[in-house]
């Protein structure tokens, strides 16, 4: 598909990234050169200077034979009227747009007709609810849903007195004394779909799809922590804060907001009236400790530097807070990120972009697209969730029988309610959910695609 991305920041050159490797058109529009510069010598695009909104330079772009437009400049702004001067120009035109002040949310939403929106993307708020979920069920350093919320897949930090150290994937039954399924593990920073002979270690990241209620159960058989945070510390006035400050005084959490900036403190105490709203410097490691840092039950990095997050988040951790978040606005350095203990990573571009992927994949295939995509394993591994049809292959068959492609697992099925962790006499019908993982770069557009 051809496909215009206006903006390229850090959610715009995370899209051209991953939608270029998927073989599309891209053209990237921003009005500084340096970032068109880098983008062109990365990845296999065009590029064009000048102001996305204009309707000279869209011309120049070619919007009116686009399949897509995605406006992801730093201007809310900038991005409707982007969104609606493409559309006037091919009302056939698909457009997406990053809306991220609170105050423009809803409006956008009822006015989207207006605009031209087929989308609107908000990561701030999208990470927000990441984090909340991760708070609402800790003991994972993340979770990803399928099959309306009845699968999961948890991210799971193997440590040196665990007791998955050195046990085989086929005995692990024995020892968590739960139904799961070890789908991929990070280890170093390599992913690998296992096999059965696989031997855990310690430092190892396992990717375990089960149901809601084995995960609980292998969290209470590992002796980790099962309870939900009821003191959260938040360092950070950003949006992302105000947003989950916002959903954690609903659900009746205390909360503590460290801001450094007194209008902003202000502005969220007005906000806010139920979080204690604190105006001081977060870098001040007296100021948290004052404040009753290990004495949290939670505590979530927020700040706009990503240093200063993992810094934060290591402080806690040393602290002795049971669950640690660490918000992170570039994934690159994984090495160096996965060799610290600042538990959970949330990187709201990541999130952003998967859900775009999502839009693009069912716009490209109309029939048999995805129903949801996650990336895992620092985005090595991609885990979809599809719904069997009558054009799928090898329904009633079980899975021993069927030759999967290299690096393609079927991970969990749902039928009619029933939850399946599939082993090889399991088999699939039509009318089911099937999530698969895939890695080695292998994207799986339709379901029929796992097959050799």
């Amino acid at each position: 598909m051809k496909i215009l991305i206006c903006g390229v920041g850090k959610v715009g050159a995370a899209l051209a990234k991953q939608l270029s490797r998927e073989g599309h058109d891209l053209t990237l529009i921003d009005i500084h050169a340096d970032v068109l510069e880098s983008g062109v010598e990365t990845y296999d695009v065009i590029s064009l200077r000048g102001n996305a909104a204009s309707t000279v330079v869209l011309r120049e772009a070619a919007v009116e034979t686009a399949d897509l437009l995605i406006a992801t400049t730093g201007e809310d702004e900038v991005n409707l009227l982007c969104c609606m001067t493409a559309h006037n120009l091919n009302p056939q035109l698909h457009t997406i747009a990053r809306i991220r002040n609170p105050e423009y949310r809803e409006q956008a939403y009822t006015m989207r007709g207006v605009f031209g929106l087929s989308m609107i993307i908000n990561p701030e708020m999208q990470a927000a609810a990441e984090i909340e979920r991760l708070l609402k069920y800790p003991g994972f350093l993340k979770r990803e849903t399928f099959a309306k919320g009845r699968i999961e897949i948890a991210e799971l930090q193997v440590g040196a007195d665990s007791k998955l150290c050195g046990v085989s994937l086929m005995a692990l039954g024995n020892v968590i004394k739960s139904r799961v399924l070890v789908c991929s593990v990070l280890r170093g920073d390599k992913a690998i779909i296992p096999a059965g002979d696989f031997v855990v270690q310690a430092g190892d990241r396992l990717f375990v799809t089960a149901t809601t209620n084995n995960l609980s159960s292998l969290l209470r058989n590992l002796g980790y922590i099962s309870h939900r945070a009821r003191r959260v510390m938040l360092a950070g006035g950003s949006r992302i804060g105000f947003y989950l400050a916002q959903q954690l005084q609903k659900s009746g959490v205390a909360v503590k907001l460290f801001e450094r900036n007194r209008e902003r403190c202000e502005e969220l105490a007005e906000q806010l009236p139920q979080v204690s709203v604190l105006c001081g410097d977060v870098s001040n490691h007296a100021l948290l400790e004052s404040e009753g840092l290990a004495d949290c039950e939670a505590f979530v990095s927020l700040t706009g530097l990503d240093e200063l997050n993992m810094m934060l988040s290591l402080l806690a951790h040393t602290n002795g807070v049971p669950q640690v978040i660490t918000k992170l606005g570039r994934m690159e350095n994984t090495a160096l990120r996965n060799s610290l203990p600042i538990g959970s990573v949330v990187c709201p571009k990541e999130l952003c972009t998967d859900t775009v992927v999502q839009y693009v994949r069912a716009m490209q295939n109309q029939t048999g697209a995805a129903l949801s995509i996650h990336l895992i394993a620092d985005g090595q591994v991609e885990a979809a969730e599809f719904v069997a049809d009558e054009n799928t292959r090898f329904c009633g068959v079980p899975l021993r029988e069927v030759k999967l492609r290299r690096g393609v697992l079927v991970v969990g099925i749902s039928h009619a309610g029933t939850i399946v962790i599939p082993d090889g006499n399991s088999a699939f019908h039509k009318g089911d959910t099937v999530v698969v993982v895939s890695g080695d770069d292998r994207i799986v557009h339709q379901l029929n695609d796992i097959f050799e």
